[in-house]
């Protein structure tokens, strides 16, 4: 299993540089960050100092979408990456969520999402791609490879991941749902006609090592995690609206949380003090998150490998981040075989 450390972009740069940089000496393989321009820094600018401060750390966002940027900057920026520095990126993308709805535009239909995975993977490896009506070839990338990776949710999308992403990004580290996303989208690919087990699993999920699993540890780590289960909910509530309260669509196991759901402020979006998830229970973060001592970590991700996941990539927002990198790197990655 390989594990990717998970950051927001917020000032200054060279703090996220350093826990990359920390991350990378404590055998992480990936390092990502969300892309929302209006709430957190310019990531493609950190990428290129976080690329030139380590050796083999691959970078890449978690998640971009299609309607911020055009198609073709998205894969001229990623090329020149990999120019500069030898193939170390990945494109996660999305519908988009808070990068268009603080913008004022709504997240992109899969239509679009799928047909944008396309484009930007053949214009990112030097291939001509139709963009807008217009066919379009990058003229100087040469012998570039850029594997797409698609986060998602709902049965379109689980779909939509497996006949054309190069890998799945599941937002979520719940062994049941894990489990049934998984199989949606390997069999997804092999009704496309394509490997299904050629697809990349990555889970992202906030993780909290405590030093022993008492009472107190436990509650304090569910608060500085429960801000997941709010950022969940946003896309919950999508599929809610689109499929209904209870349909066989979608696991109750996965809805049924957000029913006392009241908004969604993004000025708190990913945040340890989020005012906005206090509808999300404790059950929720242990099943969402991995919580408590290392040798609980382990036990979860061991489950998690057995039903597929390649990677496992931690959302490091709270009050232990570099602790968590330093314990992941000492007892949880060793353990796992990386």
């Amino acid at each position: 299993m390989d594990f990717g450390l998970v950051l927001q972009t917020d000032p200054p740069a060279s703090q996220v540089v350093g826990l990359m940089r920390r991350a990378e000496r404590n055998g992480f393989r990936y390092g990502w960050t969300f892309d929302s321009a209006v709430l957190w820094q310019e990531p493609f600018v950190i990428y290129s100092q976080i690329l030139a401060n380590t050796t083999k750390l691959h970078v890449g966002t978690m998640v971009t979408n299609p309607g911020t940027r055009t198609w073709e900057v998205t894969a001229s920026t990623f090329a020149t990456l990999n120019d500069m520095y030898g193939n170390r990126t990945v494109c996660g993308i999305g519908r988009g969520d808070s990068a268009m709805r603080v913008a004022g535009r709504r997240p992109n239909t899969l239509a679009r999402l799928g047909e944008a995975i396309e484009v930007i993977r053949d214009l990112a490896e030097g291939r001509e791609a139709e963009v807008d009506g217009n066919p379009i070839r990058i003229p100087w990338i040469k012998n570039g490879k850029l594997p797409v990776w698609m986060a998602a949710y709902g049965p379109k999308a689980l779909a939509l991941a497996g006949q054309k992403a190069d890998g799945f990004i599941l937002q979520l580290a719940d062994p049941f749902l894990t489990e049934w996303m998984v199989k949606a989208v390997r069999e997804a690919a092999r009704d496309a006609g394509r490997d299904p087990d050629a697809l990349t699993v990555c889970v992202a999920a906030p993780a909290y090592v405590t030093a022993d699993d008492s009472p107190e540890a436990l509650a304090h780590a569910r608060d500085q995690c429960r801000w997941f289960g709010g950022m969940v909910g946003n896309h919950v509530a999508d599929l809610v609206a689109k499929y209904g309260e209870h349909s066989s669509m979608v696991p109750e196991e996965l809805t049924a949380y957000i029913k006392d759901r009241q908004g969604y402020d993004y000025s708190h979006h990913g945040r340890a003090d989020n005012p906005d998830t206090t509808f999300v229970p404790d059950e929720i973060v242990d099943r969402f998150c991995l919580l408590g001592p290392t040798e609980a970590h382990i036990e979860k991700l061991r489950h998690l490998k057995d039903l597929g996941v390649d990677q496992f990539a931690i959302y490091d927002m709270h009050d232990n981040r570099e602790g968590t990198i330093d314990a992941y790197g000492s007892e949880i990655i060793p353990a796992l075989g990386a």
